[in-house]
């Protein structure tokens, strides 16, 4: 009976029976994904090198899901950049407390509530660790810089760095700074080929209790994913398409979407 064509168990292994494919072919198929596709095999068990391999993407994703943001660092980073910077924390005072209870991640501390105060704002960027603090300390700040110039215009809050934040803890602060416009950077959720990927969300009139369909997202901004200029343009498009919409979410469309449609 072949295995030809059969679905491995594990989602994260797609089985296309390799000892019936030529090198030539693996390696075409395997230029258009970063799935593990046509895995070396030794008998009904995968081979040595994919399996050890499996098994590091595998730990580099728990280690990214468990790491501490270095606040300082970003802090003064930031700060070099001319920015004022505010450090933060969630309801969640550590991070056990922050993986098994989604809800706090998503309010501020009553500490740092209290250093919040209203101002005349069109924009506050908040950098929160998230589900990975790995790719915030190696993508936000280059986001950051990247989409400074863009914004020249636009009157900004101080940056703020929150521990221990889920995304909804920029509708908090926005709240709280009386800013029309909340932009969180934050660690997504760490996948076996992908443990430090940056995510973008976009939100209007930023209050407690927005839902996920009134923002829009950004994804993948990584080495292998979005560039920091794409992704710094994009942002820009949907800040732009906010102010003059007074909306985010489901009502703006992707501006691949527009861009389209004019060709």
């Amino acid at each position: 009976m072949t295995n030809k064509g059969k679905i491995n168990h594990d989602p994260h292994v797609l089985d296309l029976a390799p000892t019936e494919m030529s090198p030539a072919a693996r390696e075409a198929l395997r230029s258009y994904t970063p799935a593990r596709i046509g895995l070396e095999r030794t008998g009904v068990s995968l081979a040595t090198r994919p399996l050890l391999d499996f098994q590091l993407a595998h730990a580099q994703a728990r280690d990214a899901v468990h790491a501490s943001m270095d606040v300082r660092m970003m802090c003064d980073e930031l700060r070099r950049d001319g920015l004022l910077v505010l450090a933060l924390k969630s309801q969640a005072g550590d991070r056990g407390t922050y993986l098994r209870r989604p809800d706090l991640g998503r309010l501020l501390s009553e500490d740092s509530t209290a250093v919040l105060k209203p101002g005349e704002y069109d924009v506050v960027f908040v950098v929160a660790d998230g589900l990975s603090a790995l790719a915030v300390e190696r993508h936000a700040v280059h986001l950051v810089r990247a989409v400074l110039p863009l914004v020249a215009g636009w009157r900004l809050a101080p940056v703020c760095m929150v521990e221990q934040g889920r995304v909804a803890v920029g509708d908090a602060i926005g709240e709280a700074l009386h800013a029309p416009l909340a932009v969180v950077l934050i660690g997504e959720r760490p996948g076996l080929s992908s443990p430090d990927s940056l995510g973008v969300y976009i939100t209007w009139e930023p209050r407690i209790g927005r839902k996920d369909a009134e923002r829009n997202c950004i994804s993948n901004i990584r080495e292998e994913g979005l560039s920091y200029t794409a992704a710094a343009s994009r942002l820009r498009y949907y800040m732009d398409e906010a102010a003059r919409r007074h909306m985010t979410g489901l009502g703006i469309k992707d501006p691949a979407e527009d861009l389209a449609q004019l060709l």
